[in-house]
């Protein structure tokens, strides 16, 4: 029981968590230290009092590890923000596998639904999760026979990737036109995926105009998106019509290298935290003058939503389609060298070039277009059907 508790409290200290009655100051060596008042006491005569309930009464066998894993957890599950988490070591080691735009797993993109579920939003083709059935606008319910929500997405991603040539077991919700509801449990081959984040081709029928869609803002994303305007300008076009719909985000670095081209001098986004220290992010005086729109959808999340915001503001493009996602909070993560876990706390959040709040309010379009199919299907392969772009064409032609 000792051990669990040191365990408990040094990891309390580590990440200089306030509870009421620590004080951390540092010695005459410099060193941090803590000084154990009441408040404390208490909390320590509470854990011993539990764990005395637990050995004496519960009827199965448990590892201590799996309470110290637990207290851990729940501690950051109490301050109610589905962004500010406990990993483990095993599930810290898979979040810090970096987003060079290759990794191993199995091609799907997925999003935080309205619904509260983890939904594809696209199955990348030639990858296992087509092979395996996955379809878009699927729901992930379980994996490894483990039940996540939106919520839980980071974990649930954490969970899905893994080592190459390795299977995982993912359970499928499915729901058809009629509303009808079929669960399924599929295993999923993990393989080296490289990520094509960047789509462009001249738009057909419009000499001049040319269309790019992001998916997502990964490393490999800001030559890729400079090759593409490159290409598209050497076949003459003078309009770029730019599709966010459907992106979760990404680096934002990335996302603030691409709005840069398009910008002169000037604020990109700002981010404060809980002191109201403010950073701005600016863009520098180059600047791309080819004409810009904007597609965003309630799928549109975090980067892309500081992207549209950044060009909205700035009056440098028309923002097109229906209100984002509305994550606009920052993330840091502290590793914890003891053991190898590591948290993720939410320490900041974004704020448009004008200001306003993206979190849980989103980005709202200049011109509100519903979306006449669903967000599977869109894009420029669906031309003739996708209503937003062609609206989104429209106001380019017009600009």
């Amino acid at each position: 029981m000792k051990k669990v508790l040191k365990v408990i409290l040094a990891f309390v200290l580590s990440i200089t968590i306030g509870f009421t009655g620590f004080t951390l100051g540092r010695n005459s060596q410099g060193q941090s230290e803590s000084k154990v008042t009441g408040d404390e006491s208490a909390y320590i005569d509470n854990i011993n009092y539990l764990k005395a309930i637990i050995d004496q009464n519960y009827l199965f066998d448990y590892k201590d590890e799996d309470l110290v894993n637990g207290s851990y957890k729940g501690m950051f599950e109490a301050l109610g923000d589905p962004y500010t988490v406990y990993y483990n070591p095993e599930e810290f080691n898979k979040l810090m596998e970096d987003t060079s735009g290759e990794y191993a797993g199995i091609g799907v993109m997925i999003s935080a639904s309205p619904e509260g579920l983890i939904k594809v939003i696209k199955v990348f083709d030639n990858s296992p999760a087509k092979e395996a059935g996955i379809q878009e606008n699927d729901y992930i319910t379980k994996v490894k026979d483990k039940e996540y929500q939106a919520t839980d997405i980071d974990k649930a991603v954490s969970q899905i990737k893994g080592k190459e040539g390795t299977s995982v077991d993912i359970t499928l919700l499915r729901v058809d036109d009629n509303g009808d509801k079929k669960e399924r449990e599929i295993k999923v081959n993990r393989e080296n995926i490289r990520v094509e984040t960047v789509k462009s081709q001249m738009i057909d029928g419009e000499d001049d105009l040319g269309y790019i869609q992001i998916s997502e803002f990964d490393e490999v994303t800001t030559e890729d998106f400079e090759n593409a305007l490159d290409d598209l300008t050497e076949k003459g076009a003078k309009g770029i019509v730019i599709d966010l719909r459907n992106n979760p985000g990404g680096l934002l670095d990335t996302c603030l290298d691409i709005t840069d081209l398009f910008l002169d001098e000037g604020i990109i986004v700002s981010t404060k935290d809980k002191n109201g220290k403010e950073v701005k992010e600016e863009s520098d005086a180059e600047m791309n003058n080819v004409g810009l729109t904007v597609l965003i959808n309630e799928n549109s999340a975090s980067a892309s939503e500081i992207m549209s915001g950044a060009l909205k503001d700035r009056k440098r493009a028309k923002i097109i389609g229906t209100t984002s996602f509305g994550k606009g909070i920052v993330q840091k993560l502290f590793p914890i060298s003891t053991d190898g876990s590591g948290v993720k706390i939410t320490v900041s959040e974004y704020f448009t070039p004008n200001g306003t709040k993206i979190h849980e309010k989103g980005v709202k379009p200049d011109i509100e277009v519903e979306s006449k199919i669903s967000s599977a299907d869109i894009g420029i392969d669906n031309l003739e059907n996708d209503n937003q772009l062609q609206k989104a064409i429209e106001v380019l032609k017009e600009e």
